[in-house]
This record gives C-alpha cells, sequence and structure tokens, in this order.
C-alpha cells in the first residue's frame, strides 16, 4: 500500500487548450472545442499521481467562479482536495496547438495577489493535524504577494513533522529554499545553473557544483532535468545519468509534473530513490506522448519503464 503524498499548489490556473489550423494577426481563427482541466505544479503532480495509481491530496489556492469549477474539474477526477479560499480569481492559462505547423503556443497569466492572512492559510491548510501524509510536494511559481522564502519557511515548519518535502519551483523562491535540507529539490539545467550561479561548461563541472550544493544546503537529493536527454540524480554520496528512451513528441506540456509525480509514486510505495527516478523519467516521456495539456499514462509509462529498466540492465 502506498502512502499518501500531499501537493500544494499556490498559483493555481485553469488549463484551457484548443487548437486552429493556423495563429496568425488581425483575423478570426476558428477554433476546436476548448478543453478545461485544472493546473497548476503541485495540482498536475496530484493528477498525474492520480493516474499512476498513488494516494494524494491536493492543497490548493481557490477563488471565485474560477476557484469553484477547479474543485469540481479535481472532484471529477476523484481527488482529494484540500482548497484554501482567497479574495481573487483564479487564473486561466491557454494553449493554442497550430495544426498546420504542430507548433504549440502558451499563454500564461500572472496569478493574483494573496495577502498575508491568505498565505497563513495554505501553511494552515498543509499542517493540518488530520493531514496525515509522507510526501510534501511544493511545485510551480508563488503568485505576488507570497514573499520568496515561503517554500523556505514551509520546508522549516515541515521538519519536526518527519514530513519528506520536494521542491519544485526556480528563480528565488528555490535559492531560499535550498538551504533548508529539504528531501528534493527537482530543477531544469537552465535553473540549476541560476541556482548555482556559475555556467558549468561540461558533465564534471556540474556534477561538482551539485554535490558542493548538496553539502553547503545539507538537502538529500538533487535531480537536473535535461529534457530529452533525461537527468542526473545527485545524492551526498553519489550521482548518476538516467537517460530517457526516444519515443514520438506530442506535446511538453505537463511533462515536467508528470516526471516529479512518477517519481514520489515509487517513493510513496517504498521504492528507493534510483527505482523512483527511473519510473519518474518514464513518466515524463509518456506526458510528451499525449496531446494538448494531458499528462502521463499508466500504460504507457509502465511500458517505458521496463524499457528503461532493460537498457541499464544491458549498460551495467
Amino acid at each position: 500500500m502506498s502512502s499518501v503524498v500531499l501537493t500544494l499548489t499556490m498559483n493555481p490556473s485553469i488549463d484551457v487548450s484548443f487548437s486552429c489550423d493556423q495563429v496568425r494577426a488581425e483575423i478570426k481563427m476558428r477554433c476546436s472545442q476548448p478543453l478545461y482541466e485544472a493546473g497548476g505544479g503541485g495540482i498536475n503532480v496530484s493528477r498525474a499521481l492520480k493516474k499512476l495509481g498513488g494516494e494524494t491530496i491536493a492543497v490548493f489556492a481557490a477563488g471565485g467562479s474560477g476557484g469553484e469549477l477547479l474543485d469540481k474539474l479535481l472532484s471529477a477526477e476523484e481527488i482529494n482536495r484540500h482548497p484554501f479560499k482567497i479574495g481573487g480569481e483564479n487564473r486561466e492559462n491557454i494553449t493554442v496547438s497550430e495544426n498546420s505547423s504542430d507548433q504549440q503556443f502558451r499563454f500564461v497569466m500572472p496569478g493574483i495577489k494573496m495577502s498575508s492572512d491568505e498565505c497563513q492559510a495554505a501553511v494552515d491548510a498543509v499542517s493540518a493535524d488530520d493531514l496525515e501524509v509522507d510526501y510534501v510536494v511544493a511545485s510551480g511559481s508563488l503568485p505576488p504577494g507570497v514573499p520568496d522564502d515561503f517554500y523556505a519557511d514551509l520546508a522549516k515548519r515541515m521538519k519536526p513533522a518527519g514530513h519528506r518535502m520536494v521542491i519544485d519551483t526556480k528563480g528565488e523562491p528555490l535559492r531560499r529554499v535550498a538551504t533548508e535540507g529539504v528531501y528534493i529539490i527537482k530543477c531544469n539545467l537552465r535553473e540549476f545553473k541560476d541556482l548555482c550561479g556559475e555556467d558549468l561548461a561540461d558533465e564534471k563541472e556540474l556534477l561538482v557544483a551539485a554535490h558542493k550544493l548538496l553539502k553547503d544546503t545539507g538537502s538529500e537529493n538533487l535531480v537536473i532535468t535535461l529534457g530529452a536527454g533525461g537527468c542526473f540524480i545527485v545524492t551526498q554520496d553519489k550521482s548518476r545519468h538516467f537517460h530517457s528512451p526516444t519515443v514520438p513528441i506530442r506535446s511538453k506540456v505537463g511533462a515536467g509534473d508528470s516526471m516529479t509525480a512518477g517519481i514520489v509514486f515509487k517513493l510513496s510505495t517504498g521504492s528507493d530513490l534510483d527505482d523512483a527516478v527511473a519510473y519518474g523519467v518514464a513518466a515524463g516521456a509518456a506526458a510528451v506522448m499525449t496531446p494538448g495539456t494531458e499528462l502521463c499514462r499508466k500504460d504507457d509509462t509502465e511500458r517505458i519503464y521496463e524499457l528503461i529498466l532493460s537498457q541499464d540492465g544491458k549498460q551495467s
């Protein structure tokens, strides 16, 4: 039986996706019927976890009619929810697929400014006594009004309860929380270079910087994603490169969140970190095979995971 994973989304969205033949200026573009999905880093992790068979609770900011729609969409996917109220209206993000070129155009809206009381409501929701969880995934951007050290302060609060915190964000919030000794820091290569403040010319320099970061901050594990190149997993005493198999690409939306979900899902079932990261790479690859904003599918993830294991066996 898997343990429960709580996800936190401070800046959720209604993700609207549709297609048209060609994106052009100053003309009416006839579009397909729009698809509405609950979105935002942590929410996407919970949705992917549910698809993979995991137990999850989604904590998220909910405001106005957008918040009501978020709750309705997550309820339809049978995801356990713990929304906290905000005074503003949840944002919408738009993804347009151009049929003539197979390109995607993504329009990301800013979040609504949150007050200090609303930030505290988020902390209270994550820390609620009736929520028995083992992993806390804080994923996504912070909306205006939320201080850069919000995730760092949350990490401090999670430690006494014994929760393992997984962080997937960027910029100053990432720099702040990295110093708090979290269980997993997940970032892409560009975000890691920004975090280190170095250019990092090659793999050797990358791994030296990664081990130094873990030693200096007390964080336990670092996952650096490389897109189609897979990822590096770096711990206090070792590192490993997981390669991603080549798969047909339909959309890259949701691949990072699916990867996070795959990692935490396997950890929640008792797998070791190497096995969990292999499964996460499979989930991320499975996500790019799906259209629009759809996340990973379990059957694709399992098939790619077995392929990764077989390739690893041949290389060892």
